[in-house]
């Protein structure tokens, strides 16, 4: 099925739609904008990240389209502390990467989580660490590294007025798998600047950066997106796209612009 990344985000979110939000809009939009922008904010969020890459291979004929499914949900630990759950499920469709073949089906699964104080610290630091595990999950060969890895995750952010900035970073180490797939042992560095307007539209610019320490070769793709809060029924969504520009990739890797979209669906208390 190729196109099966854009069918099935198509269908998630014609499905959500269709459910009735667990409460009204309770909480005011702006806050709800400014909690989007947290990555360890204590909300139930499902976002629904479609991306697209060309210029893969040699001759610059391989094109990539994913769909990340990344649920966000919060867990209070006690009065002081949170344990923030973030997964990603990546659903992919590869043409010619490599060349010569055409793959789609689910990727390897990226599981965050974040212990997190629920108050800033007294100069407004928001932060949290913990554990990241990477879990061979892949429906095809070539769409995984066939690898466990597990290593430590952190974040840490500030929230000034209509601006958030800051940086989450991990490091993901295998420890069993695939005798005959490369090891992983790759850090994310992820710095990200927001600004959100009085209508509740989020502009955000940031990096999603890979190192493979085992190739030595960088990932480096620069996002910027646009995104609207708004209302379907009792439902608060969030709406955006943006475009990603390829600063660096391996050999092979894509070039030049990319897009994304996103739709994000929220479940306040």
């Amino acid at each position: 099925m190729k196109e099966a990344p854009l069918k099935t985000l198509a269908l998630v979110a014609a499905i959500s739609l269709l459910i009735p939000a667990s409460a009204a809009f309770g909480q005011d939009e702006a806050e709800l904008a400014k909690k989007l922008a947290n990555p360890v904010a204590s909300l139930i969020s499902v976002p629904l990240q479609y991306n697209y890459d060309k210029n893969f291979g040699a001759d610059d004929g391989g094109r990539k389209q994913f769909v990340n499914i990344q649920p966000v949900i919060p867990i209070t630990l006690n009065e002081t502390w949170n344990l923030i759950s973030r997964t990603i499920l990546p659903l992919v469709d590869e043409h010619d990467v490599p060349p010569g073949t055409d793959e789609s089906g689910v990727g390897d699964v990226l599981q965050s989580l974040f212990f997190s104080p629920k108050e800033p610290t007294p100069r407004g630091l928001i932060w949290g660490a913990g554990p990241v595990f990477l879990l061979p999950t892949a429906s095809e060969e070539v769409l995984g590294a066939e690898q466990w890895g597990i290593g430590p995750t952190v974040v840490g952010l500030k929230q000034t007025g209509p601006w958030t900035y800051g940086l989450l970073a991990n490091h993901v180490w295998s420890v069993a798998g695939d005798d005959d797939r490369a090891d992983v042992n790759a850090t994310f560095v992820q710095p990200f600047l927001s600004y959100i307007t009085k209508t509740k539209t989020t502009l955000t610019l940031n990096t999603e950066s890979t190192y493979d320490w085992e190739n030595e070769e960088w990932s480096v793709p620069v996002n910027f997106t646009v995104n609207q809060l708004l209302k379907v029924g009792r439902l608060p969504i969030q709406i955006g796209a943006g475009a990603r520009y390829w600063a660096d990739s391996p050999d092979g890797g894509p070039e030049d612009w990319g897009a994304r979209v996103q739709f994000t669906f929220l479940f306040p208390k």
